[in-house]
């Protein structure tokens, strides 16, 4: 089976990198005397970020829990249904 290709292999994605890498590229030799004295501060500063878009909030915790009850209860339903078949099949 063929697997579908990701956004970073195609032909978007690696024009994206090369110009991601060419901006960084450029900031460091141009801007480095600019730039490299605040990095460990940036770095702090994208925690934040990196929390509220890696995390989603926490959000997807409480959908998973809820699914997670959904598929108990239905394997507990469907458990009771074939042991009431088993019952009434052997009482015939």
């Amino acid at each position: 089976m063929a697997r579908p290709s990701g956004y970073w292999t195609s032909l978007h994605g690696l024009t994206t990198l090369t110009l991601i890498a060419a901006a960084l590229y450029f900031l460091f030799v141009e801007h480095a005397g600019h730039f490299l004295p605040y990095l460990p501060f940036m770095i702090i500063l994208l925690c934040p970020l990196m929390h509220v878009f890696m995390h989603k909030g926490h959000g997807g915790q409480d959908l998973r829990k809820h699914q997670h009850q959904d598929v108990t209860e239905a394997y507990r339903l469907g458990l009771e249904e074939g042991r009431k078949e088993k019952k009434e099949a052997t009482l015939e």
